[in-house]
């Protein structure tokens, strides 16, 4: 449907359409224990800002069509009673999955315009086109077209059986560990980037590297892919200073309650899951409750 300029005059036109509204790159939100995402009405925004020069037309849910579109200023705007502009890392956890993947999309693809405004072959400034998914370079000589892209960062439990290997970084609440995570490097496979990042953060030497599942991380373009990996060393060193520790832990260290996980819906508590039911009558759902990641600094 992005090939076709009317679809996104047509979603203009429709009174069902909402707009997926980003400030400082935080989401609004309506709710507290329960948070839900909130959207806004077309008529919310300026008739002048109603364009493919300022929205991204998402797509469409359960027939509404949904708009990426970001606000300026200092302070956050006041957009609908009792909502609020928050940090998605911090709220995504507690999100419905379909909401916080929405979320996401929007502020990924915001972000990405932000970073590109103009072409990187020739400086020229770009145009956004095919619903805002694409910037073509406004040079007629060059017309070069940049699209959405992702940055693939691994990320991995590593075990020696009884114990895994989690590290924690030093912004982190104190006693929260995670499993081990980094950006794979041209001409780099994701097998041998498993590898790398965990020599390089731990010293510890992994083998039996296995794909497990995989996570978008829109912060602000990552995909989060998981693994998991046998030790065949087991002294930590950590060499490149990227984690303030890291240590070993037993099933028992974890239902003791240290360390503390991370959220129950991320793909680092999944890992730590995979590995900690393999070996445990009680599954770690019913021992770890539902956290979010805390605010960035």
């Amino acid at each position: 449907m992005r090939q076709h300029p009317d679809w996104f005059g047509n979603a203009l036109a429709d009174p069902a359409s909402r707009l997926v509204p980003v400030w400082n790159s935080r989401s609004l939100v309506v709710g507290d224990s329960e948070p839900r995402a909130a959207f806004l009405e077309l008529a919310a925004i300026p008739h002048e800002r109603r364009g493919i020069n300022d929205l991204i037309l998402l797509g469409r849910v359960e027939g509404a069509n949904y708009f990426a579109y970001e606000l300026e200023g200092v302070d956050p705007p006041q957009l609908l009673a009792e909502a609020r502009f928050e940090d998605l890392r911090v709220v995504a956890s507690l999100l419905p999955p379909e909401e916080a993947g929405l979320l996401g999309y929007a502020r990924a693809l915001l972000s990405w315009r932000r970073r590109n405004r103009f072409c990187g072959s020739c400086g020229t400034p770009t145009f956004p086109a095919k619903g805002g998914h694409v910037l073509v370079c406004t040079n007629p000589a060059c017309r070069h077209e940049q699209f959405p892209r992702l940055d693939p960062a691994i990320i991995v439990l590593i075990s020696d059986g009884p114990r895994a290997l989690l590290g924690r970084q030093a912004s982190w609440p104190v006693g929260r560990y995670s499993t081990i995570a980094g950006f794979v490097e041209p001409g780099e496979s994701l097998e041998d980037a498993v590898a790398r990042e965990v020599l390089e953060e731990t010293g510890v030497a992994v083998d039996a590297i296995e794909y497990h599942s995989s996570q978008p991380w829109p912060f602000p373009a990552s995909l989060m892919l998981g693994f998991t990996a046998h030790a065949i060393s087991h002294d930590i060193n950590l060499r490149d200073q990227e984690l303030e520790d890291a240590r070993w832990f037993t099933r028992d260290d974890i239902i003791a309650g240290f360390p503390l996980l991370p959220p129950n819906q991320s793909i680092s508590f999944r890992l730590i899951e995979h590995w900690f039911d393999a070996g445990s009558d009680r599954p770690l759902r019913d021992i770890h409750g539902a956290t979010a990641w805390p605010p960035s600094r």
